[in-house]
């Protein structure tokens, strides 16, 4: 019934398909061609283009160079040496009474090391180191300390051991 409207069924039917397949190339030769030749052309524009900024860039550079006048050469600069820097010996701040281990720690780890700088440092500053370090530093009491330093950092250790037998725990009575 529809035999007539096959393709196949008809002996001659190799040059229609043929034919078919030469037109279907020539048309896709053309439209590559087309296709091609555009994208060529305005990859041709955009080289120009880029081109004319090289041109452009390296006249600006020539005119920077020629107008920028000669720097005379400065004067070396020596770097003075650095001074050493002298690392003071920390004491034994547990000579203090009323100061422990733990409470020697902190001291150091907040840059207390000497009796010297334990001297300077006040009352008010030791404290505010037990306060930050917890509930369980808060019952010394650092008044003498800074007093108790001083004669240490002097040498007084008569002086500083008669008036620590009057202290109770870095406390006067």
């Amino acid at each position: 019934m529809y035999s007539h409207f096959n393709p196949f069924a008809s002996g001659d039917a190799w040059w229609q398909h043929l034919l078919m397949l030469v037109i279907a190339a020539v048309l896709g030769y053309i439209i590559g061609y087309i296709s091609a030749k555009n994208k060529a052309d305005s990859l041709r524009a955009e080289l120009q283009a880029l081109e004319i900024d090289i041109d452009e860039c390296q006249q600006s550079k020539k005119e920077v160079i020629a107008v920028t006048p000669p720097v005379a050469k400065a004067a070396a600069v020596v770097a003075p040496l650095p001074t050493p820097v002298v690392v003071a010996t920390p004491d034994d701040l547990k000579v203090v009474e009323g100061i422990g281990p733990k409470i020697e720690k902190l001291l150091n780890q907040e840059g207390i090391l000497t009796f010297a700088q334990l001297a300077e440092a006040s009352p008010e500053r030791i404290k505010e180191i037990l306060v930050a370090a917890g509930p369980r530093f808060l019952m010394h009491d650092p008044a003498t300390w800074p007093e108790q330093s001083a004669l240490a950092r002097d040498g007084q250790w008569d002086a500083l051991k008669t008036w620590q037998d009057e202290l109770n725990k870095g406390r006067t009575h």
